[in-house]
């Protein structure tokens, strides 16, 4: 398994990251534990969490649920220094976490205590705001962003604040990385500027949904994480599912994530199954299984530190894991490229 930095951390993770959000709701706590087993065996170091983990719904009685079994893991097994540990402070909005109060400095060290607690562990690697709170065009707002309203002074004195709330979590030794999520290339810019500026830990990272179906990170977030050393980790890189094919013609598998969200977040429109059928050609075309292909595509993009994928069950994790053998030609990523010519931003 591949590795690669983390920023400016000095920590190094897997190309791979083992996404954790069904622990809990679609994945029981035994399957999980074998997920992270079968994962690290496998050459996966990284896992990625959020407080408001489990996710198809989220509900108020099992939020903290997914890091509840990463924590019982970490203490059945012992192997705490096997993981490097990421995990999430939900933004504002999220009523179900803290009724739904924005980041601030003083939600920092309650949400990283209870993180913490949770995780059986003593100190997360990278933690990361799961949104900003002045909202952002991710979850589908991309159609009508409109960042016209925002306020600039009060969002840099929020980056100041929290990122003093931030270093101060640094010199108790409860975080070592602090990395973004749902970000935008303004945004990371200004992050990185007021870390220079005022201090506090500088982004590490940066978690966005980024796949063959959606690829808005191409142009101006990639080329700051290139020359500003941000790792950027996609989510979603099977587009929740999509890119299995399992869906193809309105299918909806039993247990599957559509059973549980039916339009998948906005992903399901006329037009997103075409641009699947098209990506499932290339990857006939060129002798390659479709899931291995998009995950690997997602991993090795010049900007990728670590693509994060989930599996409902451990079959599915055994599958993907093929995707690290995967080797991508020069025809085969100009042909994905005409794929997303032919059928741009799907939903």
């Amino acid at each position: 398994m591949r590795r690669n930095p983390l920023g400016r951390t000095g920590i190094e993770v897997s190309e791979f990251c083992l996404g954790t959000m069904t622990f809990g709701s679609q994945t029981p706590e035994d399957e999980a534990h074998a997920q992270m087993d079968r994962a690290l065996e496998a050459g996966i170091n990284f896992l990625d969490c959020a407080e408001m983990y489990p996710v198809n719904p989220v509900r108020a009685e099992t939020v903290g649920l997914s890091e509840e079994i990463v924590g019982t893991w970490v203490a059945r097994a012992g192997r705490r220094d096997a993981w490097v540990v990421a995990t999430k402070h939900s933004g504002e909005g999220m009523r179900h976490v803290r009724g739904g109060a924005p980041i601030t400095p003083d939600t920092i060290p309650v949400a990283v205590e209870g993180s913490l607690r949770r995780l059986k562990i003593d100190c997360i690697d990278l933690y990361q705001f799961h949104w900003p709170n002045r909202g952002s065009y991710h979850f589908r707002k991309n159609w009508r962003y409109d960042p016209s309203g925002q306020d600039r002074v009060e969002t840099l004195a929020h980056m100041e604040d929290t990122l003093g709330a931030l270093a101060r979590e640094v010199e108790r030794g409860t975080i070592r990385a602090f990395g973004l999520s749902n970000e935008t290339a303004w945004g990371t810019a200004q992050w990185l500027r007021v870390a220079e500026a005022a201090g506090g830990p500088r982004a590490a990272s940066i978690q966005n949904e980024y796949s063959l179906l959606a690829r808005m990170a191409d142009t101006d977030l990639a080329e700051l994480c290139v020359n500003e050393d941000v790792g950027f980790l996609p989510f979603s890189p099977l587009a929740a599912g999509l890119l299995t094919g399992k869906y193809q013609g309105g299918a909806i598998p039993p247990g599957s994530r559509r059973s549980h969200v039916e339009n998948l977040g906005g992903r399901i429109t006329p037009r997103v199954f075409g641009a699947v059928a098209a990506c499932h050609e290339v990857a006939g075309r060129f002798g390659l299984d479709p899931v291995h292909m998009a995950l690997a595509w997602a991993a090795r993009r010049p900007f990728v530190a670590s693509a994060i994928f989930g599996a409902t069950r451990l079959a599915q994790l055994e599958h993907a894991l093929g995707a690290a053998e995967v080797v991508l030609s020069d025809e085969l990523l100009a042909a994905l490229d005409e794929v997303h010519r032919a059928h741009p931003m799907p939903y």
